[in-house]
């Protein structure tokens, strides 16, 4: 009997020891993002396509940190969301990070064309869109939208 109160005591001091040494231990934290900017604005595109735009717009800040793109996504999720000024900050950070981004123009040109307001700066934006990409149909039908309203 003796000889089995020993082993309890021994082993639940073993317990109490082990549980504080569990607390002091240092723990492991994983600091860097282990999804690719591509990844985020992927899974951004993912949760758009699903109507879930505040979760799209909270990736695509993530991806536009090397993804300047991500901003023009960005714009299209806060149009959908009816927050129209986030959506022009988004599409003009987009031109100032990358002058080559058509959609960027484009989409700011029609965000001033459905707004009706700075309809010469929306046929500026449109042409430069269309100076980028001069095939392009949807760009070039902002243009000739924009001009009919002017």
């Amino acid at each position: 009997m003796a000889g089995h109160r020993v082993a309890y005591h021994i082993c639940i001091s073993f317990f109490f020891i082990i549980l504080i040494a569990s607390c002091s231990l240092p723990r492991i934290i994983v600091l860097d993002d282990p999804l690719s900017p591509q990844e985020h604005l992927n899974l951004g595109v993912a949760y758009e396509k699903k109507a879930e735009f505040g979760p799209a717009i909270d990736e695509y800040k993530k991806a536009s940190k090397k993804i300047p793109l991500a901003y023009v996504y960005m714009g299209n999720a806060y149009i959908q969301k009816g927050e129209l000024g986030k959506a022009e900050e988004s599409y003009k950070t987009a031109i100032d990070k990358d002058q080559t981004l058509a959609d960027a123009y484009n989409n700011l040109a029609w965000l001033y064309y459905t707004k009706n307001e700075d309809l010469s700066e929306a046929e500026v934006l449109a042409a430069k869109a269309l100076a980028l990409d001069p095939k392009n149909k949807t760009y070039q039908d902002t243009l000739s939208k924009i001009r009919e309203r002017r």
